[in-house]
């Protein structure tokens, strides 16, 4: 497990290791989320890095919700 430490500003740094395995850049936008008492830190993408994003995942299965149909 790795630490960071919460600065008085209120900052963290994210460790190197960390950096490398999700190839986050500097000025990249980050969301975060509370959730059951965790806090969630993901990457926002730019358009260019979901190019090809789903390439190997046709095997997805998909099912619309019959409320998202067109009524006849």
């Amino acid at each position: 497990m790795t630490t960071s430490l919460l600065s008085p500003k209120y900052q963290i740094v994210i460790p190197k290791e960390i950096r490398k395995s999700m190839n986050l850049k500097p000025g990249q936008r980050l969301q975060l989320t509370e959730k059951d008492g965790k806090i969630e830190i993901r990457p926002i993408l730019t358009p260019d890095q979901l190019i090809g994003f789903l390439k190997d995942k046709s095997h997805l299965e998909f099912e619309r919700e019959k409320t998202d149909r067109p009524l006849p």
